[in-house]
């Protein structure tokens, strides 16, 4: 038979392996260590509910790094609630470190949305250049040019949740320059002076409703296209002389028509009173 000692050191190493399976020391004693106390039962709930507690502690020990003061229960459930809890720390942090105002609630509820909530945070520490493709315009006197345009914006993180996107300001940017091309008398107007698309579009407020603030809006290239008018004048030239050939032809078949039927009578000649059909003299040999 086995030694008692043999068998109490067999259960305490069982119990041990089990402990330390179960029970995540390594983890409590890096967020005690590192002025971050986390319970053990929090931790040992969280690997029951097999949530990534290393993770959400890794991140909350940032955030205490960085002197935010912020709840783990917070960022528990917001891991629960699939929000990208190390994005939104990260994304607190910027937002404090430049002095912009962001909470915790607010930072989740922009997460949960589907916004990137720490690029937000940056493109308004940094303002971001968004580039139009290539707009074609007409002005009145029926000359195209092809404008091309880079604005700079800003995240307005008021306006994050809910507000349109890139899509929408690109869209709107469209629109202000082929409403101020097509306004100009000619298109050397625009050519002289690029400027003046940027500040009719810039009076539309076309960040209203957008997650951005518009900055500046910079004509990057004005190219001159085809002459439209022109064009549009030889297409309808060729149109009508189309419909006068068409008239002509069809003039010429009634003419052939009226001539054929009128021979067609000189050959039969005519009826008389009675029902019978006098022939028209004929000359005797």
């Amino acid at each position: 038979m086995l030694d008692p000692i043999y068998i109490a050191l067999i259960v305490f190493g069982v119990l041990l392996l089990l402990f330390l399976i179960f029970i995540p020391i390594g983890t409590w004693f890096t967020a005690l260590i590192s002025g971050a106390h986390v319970r053990m039962g929090r931790l040992v709930g969280m690997k029951m509910r097999r949530i990534r507690y290393k993770m959400l502690v890794d991140a909350y020990i940032r955030a205490k790094k960085a002197g935010l003061n912020i709840d783990i229960s917070e960022l528990e459930s917001h891991i629960m609630a699939g929000g990208n809890v190390s994005n939104v720390v990260n994304a607190l942090i910027s937002a404090h470190s430049a002095n912009i105002e962001l909470t915790l609630q607010s930072a989740k509820a922009i997460d949960l949305a589907g916004r990137d909530v720490l690029n937000a945070v940056k493109v308004s520490v940094n303002p971001k250049v968004i580039e139009t493709p290539i707009i074609s315009a007409i002005a009145k006197n029926g000359i195209e040019l092809r404008v091309k345009a880079r604005v700079t914006v800003r995240a307005n993180i008021s306006r994050l949740i809910g507000g349109a996107g890139e899509e929408t300001i690109i869209a709107r940017v469209g629109e202000g320059i082929v409403t101020t091309v097509g306004s100009s008398e000619t298109h050397k107007e625009v050519l002289e002076n690029p400027d003046l698309i940027s500040k009719t579009v810039l009076r539309k407020g076309l960040d209203a409703g957008t997650a951005f603030e518009i900055l500046s809006i910079d004509i990057a290239d004005v190219d001159v296209g085809r002459n439209i008018g022109a064009q549009l004048q030889m297409d309808q030239a060729e149109a009508d002389k189309r419909i006068a050939q068409a008239n002509a032809e069809e003039r010429r078949a009634m003419a052939i028509a009226t001539e054929q039927e009128m021979k067609h009578s000189d050959r039969g000649g005519h009826q008389g009173p009675g029902g019978e059909v006098h022939q028209p003299d004929r000359c005797q040999r």
